[in-house]
């Protein structure tokens, strides 16, 4: 009976070995096979203009007693005790050489934080999520602790239900029945987005963020919503994490320009994250073979690369100016705060953000290095600093 055992442990891990392999070598294949959905595409019905008036139609929103986001790692929960620092490097230094006298920081604005969370829908059997899907709910609410949580000091937390793509829209060679999944998701967001604005005081300050897909109609929103409008000048930051945007043929369009100081309100963050050594073969496919939102191809140009350690356009950082990584454990229902890890620099080249030696942040991790899941936990503490800056940044403008 041992010696079976053994046999069968013997199988499992060639199995697994040989399945990894297989990933490696053709991850564009397998993951179009099980993903992309085999259905025919069903036409979505627009929903009603006030169907955002619900509760219902959110995950989170001023009102809903269930608030995901305000998830906080225990180190920061009321009554834990104070946390070793890390060095934030410039900014850090500002502070550390102010008078003893000096006024404290004004009191910090509050914002409309206004969240998009990223694919949760993985199944083949639709082209977008039903909006009870218990899988997809299940996995956005750990979205909304992992990754809007970093937002949640700004100010009210706004987060809908949208009818998501499903995962295999963004691999599927059938470009055209893939885009009407997405453009039906983000009618869904901009219906969300306008309720919002009907409810919040018209000088609210407004947060943009968002993760993946979350990121692409964020994208379109800024372009098509505050572009060019009074809109724009409420927004303090953008932050559109995990989807690449081209500073040569997508950033005009938005309205705001990239952030390029730690401090500057009204402007867009975005990086795409890997460790080294980094294999972006599978991302800058999908990439080169794109369009901008000016018409131009994408190929060939550089992605806009934010770097969340210092808050500015194509920089670089030790790992000392991280102020806390979001390690989860394996279940996803608690974290830890890890201070001054993971360093982070703006690739010269291609834009992606490289965070050095790859880092145990779990079994998420895709091939190549590719940390697209944990692009907002790697820099968590530091992104809840930079977003009160631009808030406060903003107030003074």
């Amino acid at each position: 009976m041992a010696r079976k055992f053994l046999y069968f442990v013997a199988i499992c891990i060639v199995l697994v070995i040989g399945a990894m392999f297989a990933l490696r070598l053709y991850p564009m294949q397998l993951s179009k096979t099980a993903f992309v959905p085999s259905a025919q595409f069903e036409e979505q019905a627009l929903a009603a203009p006030n169907a955002y008036a619900e509760t219902a139609m959110w995950f989170v929103r001023p009102g809903l007693a269930d608030n995901a986001a305000a998830w906080l790692p225990a180190s920061l929960r009321p009554g834990a005790p104070p946390q070793p620092a890390a060095s934030a490097g410039p900014i850090a230094a500002r502070a550390a050489d102010a008078p003893a006298d000096a006024a404290p920081p004004p009191p910090l604005p509050e914002a409309a934080v206004f969240f998009v969370h990223p694919t949760s829908y993985m199944n083949r059997a639709r082209w977008n999520a039903p909006l009870d899907d218990r899988d997809a709910n299940h996995r956005t609410n750990i979205y909304l602790r992992g990754l809007a949580s970093a937002f949640n000091s700004a100010g009210t937390m706004w987060a809908p239900r949208y009818r998501q793509a499903t995962l295999g829209a963004f691999l599927a060679d059938d470009r055209v029945t893939a885009g009407k999944a997405i453009d039906a998701a983000y009618q869904d967001v901009v219906l969300a987005f306008d309720q919002m604005l009907k409810e919040i005081p018209a000088d609210q300050p407004i947060v943009l963020a968002g993760h993946s897909q979350g990121s692409l109609h964020l994208t379109r929103l800024l372009k098509e919503r505050a572009a060019g409008k009074p809109l724009a000048r409420r927004i303090a930051a953008a932050y559109v994490v995990g989807w690449p945007v081209s500073v040569d043929t997508d950033l005009a369009a938005l309205g705001l320009p990239a952030c390029t100081a730690p401090d500057q309100p009204g402007c867009v963050l975005s990086w795409v994250s890997f460790a080294e050594p980094a294999d972006p073969a599978f991302v800058m496919t999908a990439y080169d073979a794109s369009v901008g939102f000016d018409g131009r191809p994408r190929r060939g140009t550089r992605m806009l690369c934010v770097n969340p350690l210092t808050g500015t356009q194509d920089a670089a950082a030790e790992a000392a100016a991280n102020l806390g990584t979001l390690k989860p454990d394996n279940d996803f229902k608690e974290a830890e705060l890890v201070v001054g890890q993971v360093p982070a620099r703006c690739e010269e080249n291609s834009g992606l953000l490289l965070i050095g030696q790859p880092v145990d942040m779990g079994r998420y991790v895709l091939p190549g290095n590719n940390y697209h899941v944990y692009d907002i936990p790697l820099f968590w503490s530091n992104l809840r600093a930079d977003v009160e800056r631009r808030l406060r940044a903003l107030a003074a403008r």
